[in-house]
């Protein structure tokens, strides 16, 4: 080792610059007028921000799924022949 880039990791920045916003927006209105159709509108519409962490959301699938499965079950048990 030459000693030079021994400690260079990427560590990716969590602050965004409102340039990168912009950019990051117009990309996605250029994508939007490729797939848009003539009754969409004209503006890309806004990504929804979930604040929750990703545990929280895969719980609440998790949770959402179980309770579909019990009351599949349960409809299903009350009527034996």
């Amino acid at each position: 080792m030459d000693g030079g880039d021994d400690g260079n990791l990427v560590i990716k920045k969590r602050f965004v610059s409102e340039a990168e916003l912009d950019e990051r927006r117009k990309r996605r209105q250029e994508e939007w007028e490729k797939v848009r159709k003539p009754e969409d509108p004209e503006e890309c519409p806004e990504e929804v921000y979930d604040p929750r962490s990703l545990y929280e959301r895969l719980q609440e699938q998790k949770d959402r799924k179980q309770q579909e499965y019990e009351e599949q079950f349960k409809f299903k048990n009350m009527f034996d022949p």
